[in-house]
């Protein structure tokens, strides 16, 4: 009798407020997720968003993938772009999960605060499977060519000061 693998799912939770891009990010990872041959699923809660509310959403990736809900306590990464929302979103992230927010890279640091979201994918990609370069085709599919250079580096940068804190 042979053991059957266990389908191995990941669970990412984005959040931040409305316009800091949230929703690019999740979209450029579930993007990348795709293109590795995973089974994605996304969900996406932006009730006040359009007046700086909180915006959350929830990707999963991996063999095979029920619903696209995280379950409160299952988020292997909680990548949060707004610091004042942890107390709002700490319920997402399991125990022994990742927290990645503006700790690893601050807006000030890059060459447009506006691609923070990107920085902090940069930061979770060195924790992910998914390999570098399908993270960064999936994002210069989503974003306008104008903005690709700042964008990868922006990623560059946010992976650099993460695999150094490792």
């Amino acid at each position: 009798m042979s053991a059957e693998r266990v389908p191995t799912v990941v669970n990412v939770v984005m959040a931040g407020l409305g316009g800091q891009g949230v929703l690019t990010a999740s979209d450029i990872l579930a993007d990348a997720a795709m293109r590795a041959g995973l089974d994605v699923k996304k969900a996406e809660v932006h009730g006040m968003s359009q007046r700086g509310g909180l915006v959350t959403s929830d990707i999963r990736f991996g063999d095979r993938v029920w619903s696209p809900m995280v379950p409160p306590g299952e988020a292997d990464y909680l990548v949060l772009l707004a610091p004042t929302e942890l107390e709002a979103t700490r319920a997402v992230l399991k125990p022994g999960g990742v927290l990645i927010d503006t700790g690893v890279v601050a807006a000030e640091d890059l060459p447009n605060r506006r691609s923070l979201n990107v920085a902090l994918l940069g930061a979770l990609s060195v924790h992910l499977s998914i390999p570098e370069a399908l993270l960064l085709d999936a994002m210069r599919a989503d974003l306008p060519e104008k903005l690709h250079p700042t964008n990868e580096q922006a990623f560059a940068i946010g992976r650099e000061r993460a695999l150094a804190a490792r």
